[in-house]
């Protein structure tokens, strides 16, 4: 048997050892797992931070496209790689927060697994109409939901763009039949169609048909107005508790040591501050912070009070 001594001799030397191999770290390529297809947002924005963090430090960033099933795929294979700094997972509402609440059952725990290192950016969602349509501003459009529900387009079923229009519809008493779509151009080329009448839109995606004029913005669900759309009321000015935004970030497995986290949060944030990043996300209206790993956490723990809650009210399920 290791005898007193013998144990604390070993604990030291494996102290000492963890403690060079960070000092190293990274002395290897790292990835960054991703569970969409390659050349959506989630893939655009996850190439630009790799590209970025690459270059400070010293190591290629591989992005690892695992598209399928909600990014279950993608988050079991990153929340079970070792916890050791190389593995990262680009995260978002759906991963982190909604999906327990989707799945009975899930081959990981994002509350236990995944521990936060930064944001990439908050994409605020407008509640739009045509051009033509009957109703000049939000409460125009609930008084007439009394009479008639309109129909409501999103990108899919459980997508951020879905339950905030259902978060709307419980703070306000509007009334609308939810249509989903294979993603946000489809639902707005089906409004511009009027196969639709209202569309819950993304601000990368929506901006460039309420710029030109074909579509209205009725209402924003930011906490303030945007710079885009300084002229689009915010659900709250109009007495309507709603805030919701689709949001990207940067997570990786729970165990991996403080200090490589805080090296990876101070990365991410430089990453998102610099020239290009910003122009690319001032383009599309996308709203960037320089949280902590720590204030990332306290978001996500905001976040899941509040969504979880309202998916099992609703009874969305995707596992059946």
């Amino acid at each position: 048997m290791i005898g007193r001594r013998g144990a604390i001799a070993t604990g030291l030397a494996l102290a000492a050892t963890q403690a060079q191999a960070q000092a190293s770290w990274p002395d290897r390529p790292l990835r960054l797992v991703v569970g969409y297809p390659a050349g959506g947002p989630s893939d655009v924005f996850a190439r630009l931070l790799a590209a970025q963090m690459g270059g400070r430090l010293g190591q290629n960033v591989v992005v690892e496209n695992r598209p399928g099933g909600g990014a279950v795929l993608a988050s079991e294979i990153a929340a079970r790689a070792a916890p050791d700094g190389y593995t990262w997972m680009h995260v978002d509402n759906g991963i982190l927060v909604y999906n327990p609440a989707l799945y009975a059952r899930l081959p990981y725990d994002p509350d236990r697994d995944f521990a936060g290192v930064g944001f990439i950016g908050r994409f605020p969602l407008y509640i739009v109409c045509r051009a033509d349509a009957p109703w000049a501003d939000f409460p125009a459009l609930l008084a007439a939901s009394r009479t008639r529900a309109p129909t409501y387009g999103s990108p899919a079923v459980a997508s951020p763009h879905h339950l905030a229009m259902e978060l709307v519809k419980r703070r306000s008493g509007l009334a609308a039949e939810h249509v989903p779509y294979r993603g946000g151009q489809a639902a707005m080329q089906d409004l511009l169609a009027g196969n639709v009448e209202l569309v819950m839109i993304d601000t990368a995606s929506g901006l460039p048909f309420i710029r030109d004029g074909r579509v209205r913005a009725l209402a924003v669900l930011s906490e303030a107005r945007t710079a885009e759309a300084p002229t689009v009321p915010t659900m709250r000015e109009l007495g309507y508790d709603a805030v919701a935004f689709g949001w990207q970030g940067i997570s990786v497995p729970k165990a991996v040591p403080a200090e490589i986290v805080a090296r990876l949060n101070a990365e991410v944030v430089r990453a998102m501050a610099a020239d290009e990043v910003q122009a690319r996300t001032r383009a599309l209206g996308i709203q960037t912070t320089g949280w902590s790993a720590g204030e990332f956490d306290a978001f996500v723990a905001a976040e899941i009070a509040l969504w979880r809650p309202l998916i099992r009210e609703l009874g969305i399920r995707l596992d059946t």
